[in-house]
């Protein structure tokens, strides 16, 4: 379902047609947003309501509505996950839209899984950092032309910013994904999970 781009009214239909169809829904994986590197870089004094706004209603409202039109199913039959993909610049502050975002995720994800924990349904938040994906390339060119350096020391760069040497691919991301829609991560609920090669750092605790 593409619930960014959806009114509330429309996920639920969509919902129910799903839920119809297959009976009910164990799991909802939400991950939905415009790449960082398309969102606005403004200094406060250009930023708008609307370069904010955008991204909490993609992200934020759009994640929110899918687990409300999904989450009574499960409820229903006593068991399901839903895992909200954020991002680690949750963890930074580059830029006012990108972090508050990811934020928001965070906090509504710990307050639905207070709700929905004891009922069967946990709920949980992974936060990839830069990740491997057709789009790649592009994003370390054009941050290496932002940064006026060549590509090379740019991908270097981002890879020397994890603890593994290099950037996590977008398989390695969801096999994290994968364990924590799976009955064996009942004891992460409401919780963060970095998903990001290990970024260096602050510790985060």
């Amino acid at each position: 379902m593409q619930a960014d781009t959806a009114d509330d009214d429309s996920v639920r239909a969509m919902a129910s047609t799903v839920v119809a169809e297959l009976g009910g829904v164990d799991v909802l994986v939400n991950s939905a947003a415009r790449p960082a590197s398309l969102i606005p870089q403004r200094g406060l004094d250009e930023l708008t309501d609307d370069d904010v706004r955008i991204e909490l209603e993609t992200k934020l409202l759009g994640y929110l509505r899918c687990a409300r039109a999904l989450a009574p199913s499960m409820v229903a039959n006593g068991w399901g996950r839903i895992v909200n993909v954020s991002g680690l610049n949750a963890r930074q502050s580059v830029s006012i839209p990108g972090s508050v975002r990811n934020i928001a995720v965070a906090a509504m994800s710990a307050a639905l899984a207070d709700e929905l924990g004891p009922k069967g349904v946990n709920v949980s938040v992974v936060h990839p950092g830069m990740t491997v994906t057709r789009g790649t390339e592009e994003l370390i060119a054009s941050r290496a032309e932002a940064q006026g350096i060549d590509e090379a020391t740019m991908r270097a760069r981002a890879e020397s910013g994890t603890r593994i040497g290099r950037l996590a691919t977008a398989a390695e991301v969801a096999d994290v994904i994968v364990f924590l829609c799976s009955p064996r991560s009942v004891a992460i609920a409401g919780d963060a999970i970095a998903a990001g090669g290990g970024a260096r750092g602050v510790t985060h605790y």
